[in-house]
C-alpha cells in the first residue's frame, strides 16, 4: 500500500513539474462571457447546456463549471479540440472545441473561472432517483473522500483535489459541488479508460480500484460537500480556486 501511495507522490511531482497550464491573465473575461451566452460561428452557447450560472444539468449529464479553475478547463477544451477527451455525455464538445480558437478557449475558461465558486448547488438526489440512476450513502462517500480505502487500494480524494474535493489547481479540479451523475460518468470513464486525459494516468489508477458503490458513495458525498468546516468558515488567502 505504502508503494501505492509513494507512486501517487512521483506521478503529482512529474506533473507539477512539467509546464503544461496556461495562465488565467491569457483570457479575457468579457470576451468568454460572449461565448458563453451566445456563442460563437457554429459553436453554439455553452450555457444551453451547461445553464446560465454555468451549474450544469444532471438530466442532461453536463457537469457544473461555475468557478472550476482557469487551468483546468482551457486544458479540457483544447483536449476536446485534439481528441485527446472524447465527449461521451452529449457528443458535441469535440467538435464545440475545434471551432473555438485557443484564444476563443482561454477567452470562455476565463470567464468560466470567474463564476460563482462559493454556492454549493448540489444535484437533487430525488431527481436523480427518479432518471433511475442508482445513487449512494453518503456517508460512506465522505469516508471515502476524507480517508480512502487503502486496503483496496483507494487513496482519499482529498489528498489530491483538497478538502472536501474543492480543488487543487492547477492541476487538481474542483470535484466538490459537482453534479451527481457527471461525477458517476468520468468516474466509470477513468475506470474503464473511456476517458484517459488525466494527469499522468492518476485518475485511471484510482477509480480502477473502485467499485460501482465506491462511486455512487463517493458522487453522492461530493455532490453536496461543504467546502469549509464548522470550525473555520474562512479560506485560504490564495483563494483556492486561483
Amino acid at each position: 500500500m505504502q508503494g501505492l501511495i509513494s507512486k501517487m507522490t512521483v506521478l503529482a511531482a512529474m506533473v507539477v513539474a512539467t509546464p503544461v497550464f496556461a495562465t488565467a491573465g491569457a483570457g479575457d473575461i468579457e470576451k468568454g462571457k460572449a461565448i458563453y451566452m451566445n456563442g460563437k460561428g457554429d459553436v453554439p452557447a455553452c450555457n444551453s447546456c451547461h445553464g446560465q450560472e454555468g451549474m450544469g444539468d444532471d438530466a442532461m449529464g453536463t457537469p457544473r463549471l461555475a468557478g472550476q479553475s482557469f487551468t483546468y478547463i482551457a486544458k479540457q477544451l483544447a483536449d476536446f479540440a485534439q481528441d485527446k477527451r472524447m465527449d461521451t455525455v452529449m457528443y458535441v464538445m469535440n467538435t464545440n472545441a475545434k471551432g473555438l480558437s485557443e484564444q476563443d478557449q482561454k477567452d470562455v475558461s476565463a470567464y468560466v473561472e470567474s463564476l460563482d465558486y462559493d454556492s454549493i448547488n448540489p444535484s437533487d438526489m430525488n431527481q436523480v432517483k427518479e432518471l433511475g440512476n442508482p445513487v449512494g450513502v453518503r456517508y460512506l462517500g465522505k469516508g471515502i473522500v476524507m480517508y480512502g480505502a487503502l486496503e483496496r487500494g483507494i487513496p482519499a480524494c482529498h489528498s489530491c483535489h483538497s478538502f472536501n474535493g474543492r480543488g487543487a489547481p492547477p492541476m487538481y479540479p474542483m470535484i466538490g459541488g459537482q453534479k451527481y451523475v457527471y461525477l458517476v460518468n468520468q468516474l466509470k470513464q477513468f475506470r474503464d479508460g473511456t476517458r484517459a486525459n488525466d494527469a499522468a494516468g492518476q485518475m485511471r489508477v484510482v477509480a480502477k480500484q473502485m467499485t460501482d458503490e465506491d462511486i455512487y458513495n463517493a458522487a453522492t458525498f461530493l455532490t453536496s460537500a461543504p467546502r469549509t468546516t464548522i470550525g473555520n468558515s474562512g479560506w485560504p488567502e490564495n483563494k483556492i480556486h486561483h
